[in-house]
Parts: C-alpha cells; sequence; structure tokens
C-alpha cells in the first residue's frame, strides 16, 4: 500500500472534468485507489462518489493506492490533480439534443454538464427519450450537436436534415458507427465522434457470463428450482478447462475475453484482419487463418467491427461458416449483430449444431432493445425463434451496461463536446 497527500491548488477543484479524468484513469491502473478529503471518502473509479468529495481550491486530498504497481498509480492520479484545467472560452454553452434518453443516461451526463465556467464541459443537453429517426430528426433544430446511441437511425437523408438545422456534431455514445452515414456527414461537413473503448471488461465479462448460462443451461435451472422442480435432466455442461477459445477480433474487447478465457485454463487461438503481435510474443494467444478458427474452436466469441462492402465482417459468420465449426461449438455475440446471418443461425439450431449459443447483438434488434414491449403483440419474429431454443441465451444488447462504461461513456462523450467546441484535437474519438 502506497499513499500521497495532495493539497489542491487549482481554482477548479475536483469538478466534473478532473473528476471524469480521474474515474477513467482508475478504472484502468493495476492499483485500487481511494481519495479522502476531510470525512468523506471516495473509491477512485467511482464517478459521483468523487463528485460528492467536495474537493476545492484548498483541500486536503489523503489517497491511498493497494494492488499492482502502486507508485506509478499515484503518479498517475497526481499528474492530473496538477493539470490546470482552464481551456474553457466561456462561450456560450454548447447545445446538445441527446435522443433515446433513458434514466440511467441521466445520471452520468446530468451531473457531468452541473458546471460551469472555467475548465467545465461548457455544454447544455436536452434529453428526448425518443429515437433518432426520420420522423424524429426535427428535435436536433436549435442545438450544435446531437447524441445518438446503437439503436438510432442516421442515413443519408436524416444526415442532410441535421445539416439543414445546423449540426456540426453527431456523438455516438457507443463505440460502433455503422448506423451514420459518415460520408454524407463528411459532404455536409459534420463530424462523428464515438466512444472508442469506454469499458472492455464490461463487455468481455458479460460476452463470458451468457456463454456460461447457455452451456450450463442457467436460464433453465433457475427458473426449475422456482418450481420447486430440482431434476437435473437436460442442463448438461462442457468443461471450458482444456476447451480452445477462438477469438474472432483482437482489439480491447478481444484481448480482455482472451485472458478470461486464459483463466479458464483454455488454449486460445484468434483472428483479426490486423493481428496484434504482442499478444503472440506474451503468450496470450496464437493468430490462425479464419477458417482454421472456426474449425478447431470449442468456443468462439466475437469482438470484431461491422465493416460492409467486399471483404468486410458483415455476415462473417453464415451458412458456410457455421458448417465449418464443430457440432459441440459455443458461439457468443456481443459485438454487432450483423457479425452473423442470423437466418443461417436458427437454420443451424434447428438441425442439432451447437452446444450453447449467447447473443447480445442480433439484426434488428433496432425496435427492441431498451424498450418495454411486454404488453405489444409480436411484431418481429426472430427473437421469439431464437428464444424457442434451450441452448440459447439472449440479452438485450446490454453487454456495455456497468456504472464503469456508463460514466466512461458520459466523460468521453462530454470531453469530446468540449474539445469541439474549443477547436481542439479529438484524437480517436473522431471516425473518419
Amino acid at each position: 500500500m502506497k499513499t500521497a497527500r495532495f493539497e489542491i491548488q487549482t481554482e477548479v477543484g475536483i469538478h466534473a472534468r478532473p473528476a471524469a479524468m480521474i474515474a477513467q484513469i482508475c478504472v484502468a491502473l493495476p492499483s485500487q485507489v481511494t481519495f479522502k478529503c476531510g470525512e468523506r471518502t471516495a473509491n477512485g473509479s467511482n464517478l459521483i462518489q468523487l463528485l460528492r468529495l467536495g474537493a476545492k481550491k484548498g483541500s486536503v486530498l489523503n489517497i491511498t493506492a493497494e494492488g499492482g504497481d502502486e507508485e506509478a498509480s499515484l503518479a498517475k492520479i497526481l499528474e492530473i490533480l496538477s493539470s490546470r484545467f482552464s481551456d474553457t472560452k466561456h462561450d456560450p454553452k454548447f447545445r446538445i439534443a441527446f435522443f433515446g434518453t433513458k434514466d440511467y443516461d441521466r445520471i452520468f451526463f446530468s451531473e457531468l454538464i452541473k458546471d460551469t465556467g472555467d475548465g467545465s464541459f461548457n455544454c447544455d443537453i436536452d434529453f428526448y427519450s425518443v429515437r433518432l429517426t426520420s420522423e424524429t430528426v426535427y428535435l436536433a433544430q436549435g442545438h450544435d450537436a446531437i447524441c445518438i446511441f446503437v439503436n438510432d437511425e442516421c442515413p443519408p437523408e436524416t444526415v442532410r436534415a441535421l445539416h439543414s438545422y445546423g449540426i456540426k456534431l453527431i456523438l455516438l455514445r457507443c463505440a460502433g458507427f455503422n448506423n451514420v452515414d459518415l460520408p454524407a456527414a463528411k459532404e455536409c461537413g459534420i463530424t462523428v465522434c464515438r466512444v472508442p473503448a469506454y469499458s472492455p471488461y464490461a463487455v468481455a465479462e458479460h460476452a463470458m457470463s451468457i456463454i456460461m448460462t447457455a452451456n450450463r443451461r442457467l436460464h433453465k435451472a433457475v427458473n426449475r428450482v422456482k418450481e420447486n422442480n430440482f431434476a437435473l435432466s437436460g442442463l448438461m455442461g462442457l468443461d471450458l478447462h482444456n476447451k480452445i477459445a477462438g477469438i474472432v477480433g483482437t482489439g480491447q474487447i478481444g484481448q480482455c475475453m482472451a485472458r478470461i478465457c486464459k483463466g479458464f485454463g483454455m488454449t486460445v487461438i484468434a483472428w483479426d484482419a490486423y493481428p496484434n503481435q504482442k499478444l503472440v510474443d506474451e503468450g496470450l494467444l496464437t493468430y490462425v487463418e479464419k477458417d482454421a478458427l472456426f474449425e478447431r474452436a470449442d468456443l468462439i466469441s466475437l469482438h470484431a467491427p461491422l465493416i460492409y462492402g467486399e471483404g468486410g465482417t458483415y455476415h462473417l459468420i453464415d451458412e458456410a461458416a457455421i458448417a465449418r465449426m464443430k457440432d459441440t461449438a459455443m458461439l457468443v455475440n456481443t459485438a454487432r449483430g450483423g457479425l452473423v446471418d442470423t437466418e443461417a443461425l436458427i437454420d443451424a439450431l434447428k438441425r442439432g449444431k451447437f452446444h450453447a449459443v449467447a447473443i447480445d447483438v442480433y439484426e434488428g434488434e433496432e425496435a427492441n432493445v431498451y424498450t418495454d414491449h411486454s404488453d405489444d403483440f409480436l411484431i418481429n419474429d426472430v427473437t421469439a425463434r431464437l428464444q424457442m431454443f434451450p441452448n440459447v441465451v439472449l440479452t438485450s444488447h446490454q453487454a456495455f451496461f456497468t456504472r464503469e462504461a456508463l460514466q466512461a461513456i458520459a466523460s468521453v462523450t462530454l470531453e469530446s463536446a468540449h474539445n469541439f467546441n474549443e477547436g481542439l484535437p479529438l484524437g480517436a474519438a473522431e471516425c473518419k
């Protein structure tokens, strides 16, 4: 355990922007960092707790790092605390139309825009519960930017409508941007930003959670016990130990999933259009050809971006790919629905293919996810057909849904808005 004492010298103290940056840094640190200011204590990775410290100029912080690489962790925190955060020009606030608002969105976005003045995000948000579509795009009028999510629709005609309303920036509070027509945005002079990485741990952990649920039939087991049925027939699973995990896409999320699989005692193979030799050198995984991965892997986990066109990843898992897989293979998709040909998957499941399938994303999910349809008539039968298989687990595009991920999404999104408004570099957040 290492400790440090720091007296805040900046006028802004630990307000929204420094708190957001500290929380993001602490989530990724090997140490658990704790802050104490007077009688109040905060976990460094908890944005709301940091803001509740009420740390102002002259406040004394006692900071503790416990875990791995404690000195380096403290050094990173002290570097942020020493930053001036004095780049706001005090122009009129940057107005954002926020589409598809849920109560959990407001928790962090509303908290982070409370601060005003020097060093703040300097943004104002109008929250709308409806998704962005051609019918709701008019709500963007009077704003400088819009903020949308994975189930919002931004084809060329919508982009042009946004341009006519004076929109300069499209903020995606997610990593994927396939629902925005980038050529149309470029033509209209609209900048598009995303959240390149919010919490790869959240997505990878969910992927393992749902495939293990399908593997061990936990969804069935829980319901049985509720009905006083303790029989085990139909609940048999497979050991993951000594099996082969095939990771499709080795970005940050894919790497996290590979490490989880390694922890289960699995051999990890991978395919990526752009292999990362460092992962091979450290002994985490071995790259193979795509077809070889499909043929050899017992567990196939998808973490690739959705890319249309020749050489892209659209329907990467099609009839031919499925035919190459073992009949006892396990498939999990927490990336993008379009990676899997849903009809081909359903046909294969009907023939008894796959020991387990876990799906957090699927084609045609846009009208379903994040909405309560329990009192509605069934219009799209894809979910019903998928759920009729006892070896399939379906969730509602929720792999990202952790506190750490939500606060990172809010922080990065507002930092992009701030940087755009101040004419500062947008870095990896900009979609090109």
